[in-house]
């Protein structure tokens, strides 16, 4: 037997009792897990929380923010790449687990920002990760088949040259084989969700990549954004701001 005196301190309530779970939250317990169908009712059974509070939990304000920050709803974040070559194909991955086929990239973890990940998934499920550029498309998907509902960013990449290409290779288990294929056949491989991301904007990206790339927008001394078309500034950032990262250019 342990001599130590215990840290921990559990309780257990049901998933539709509002007033039990208050009381829990003020009492700074933090909620852990959800048990499906634990605790009988009746003719049938009702989910069970579990809460636990540690005796190092903090105190007062800090306590319920970190209450709040367990009990909140988590969305999963998807991030995925949108890869081409130099003919402006597109890259999808064939999976082992589905059907349908789908772009490289995968779930965001904790703590990770969503391009790194991108990198992340494009290393693991193919060996090689083409630079990762700003987001062209975010996108809400709804549950499916067993996959709770997430929100998806879709990254451009730098395209693919042909001496870049003999480093791609399929991992074996979640990806048996990557295929370069034209807008109309991806489509086909895709899911619904995953082909309604296909907009004109996704089209103009997956043409034949410009030799020289330029930028969109360029901002001006005085704060205004201006279209290297030669467009009047789409408007005036305020003093000492800048464009937010990683977001794509405006359309």
């Amino acid at each position: 037997m342990s001599d130590r005196e215990p840290r921990r301190t559990e309780e257990r309530v049901a998933a539709d009792d509002v007033e039990g779970r208050r009381a829990l939250h003020r009492r700074g317990f933090r909620l852990e897990g959800r048990l499906r169908e634990a605790r009988p009712r009746g003719d049938g059974w009702v989910d069970e929380l579990v809460y636990a509070r540690l005796t190092g939990d903090p105190e007062g304000p800090e306590a319920h923010r970190h209450v709040m920050n367990s009990v909140t709803p988590r969305k999963r974040l998807i991030a995925h790449a949108l890869v081409r070559d130099e003919a402006g194909r597109v890259l999808l991955c064939e999976t082992s687990f589905k059907d349908d086929w789908e772009l490289p990239g995968g779930i965001v973890e904790p703590g990770e920002s969503p391009r790194d990940a991108c990198a992340r998934e494009m290393v693991e499920e193919m060996g090689f990760a083409p630079g990762v550029r700003g987001v062209l498309v975010v996108d809400w998907l709804a549950p499916y088949r067993g996959w709770e509902d997430a929100v998806e960013l879709v990254f451009a990449t730098d395209p693919v040259v042909e001496l870049d290409k003999p480093r791609l290779r399929p991992d074996g288990h979640e990806i048996l084989a990557l295929h370069w294929l034209t807008v109309p056949e991806a489509q086909a491989k895709m899911t619904p969700f995953g082909r309604r991301g296909w907009r004109p904007r996704w089209r103009r990206r997956t043409r034949a990549p410009r030799s020289t790339p330029r930028r969109a927008w360029s901002v001006t001394d005085t704060g205004e954004l201006i279209h290297a078309s030669g467009r009047h500034p789409l408007r005036r950032l305020a003093a000492g701001a800048v464009p937010a990262a990683g977001l794509g250019s405006p359309t």
